[in-house]
């Protein structure tokens, strides 16, 4: 059993309901291939879930991405994460998971600073994550829903979640 401690993250400066979430461009990566893209081209097509998550492969990104996939939100939005992870490692991720999703890659969690989810990790020095966030944006980006992690470990609301993506769609 994996022994950690709970931690109070501190408070975040993130978009809020009404907000129009910053638009930003980074690689993001689908099951074939990645390339630069406009988070504004994204929500253009429609409702837009935003998931920040942590890098891939620990085990909060893992409960997000199957808790995601087992609720199907893709099918009524389209779902994007973004984390510090590399496209190479994104590839990976969305065999295993993350269902119909596609995944930015924000290595220097410059886009997570701007969005107010930036974790720096306790203990070692530069290395910054992204907190578990997840915001619900409308076709202009306006934030229709918006949660961030308190502390860490942290999991999203995903019954509040399911409600506003019901509400939206």
């Amino acid at each position: 059993m994996v022994d950690f401690e709970v931690v109070a993250l501190p408070e975040s400066d993130h978009p809020e309901v009404g907000d129009v979430a910053p638009d930003f461009t980074r690689p993001l990566v689908n099951g074939e291939y990645w390339e630069d893209t406009a988070l504004s081209t994204v929500t253009e097509a429609g409702p837009t879930l935003l998931v920040f998550h942590p890098m891939d492969g620990a085990f909060p990104a893992t409960y997000i991405w199957n808790e995601i996939d087992d609720r199907g939100f893709a099918a009524d939005v389209q779902v994007v994460g973004v984390s510090v992870s590399s496209p190479y490692e994104h590839k990976d991720l969305l065999e295993e998971r993350a269902e119909d999703a596609r995944l930015f890659s924000d290595p220097a969690a410059e886009v997570a600073s701007e969005y107010g989810v930036e974790n720096d990790l306790d203990g070692m020095t530069g290395v910054t994550e992204h907190r578990p966030a997840t915001f619900l944006l409308d076709a202009d980006r306006t934030v229709q829903y918006a949660w961030v992690a308190p502390e860490w470990p942290a999991f999203p609301e995903y019954d509040d979640l399911a409600a506003a993506i019901d509400d939206l769609v």
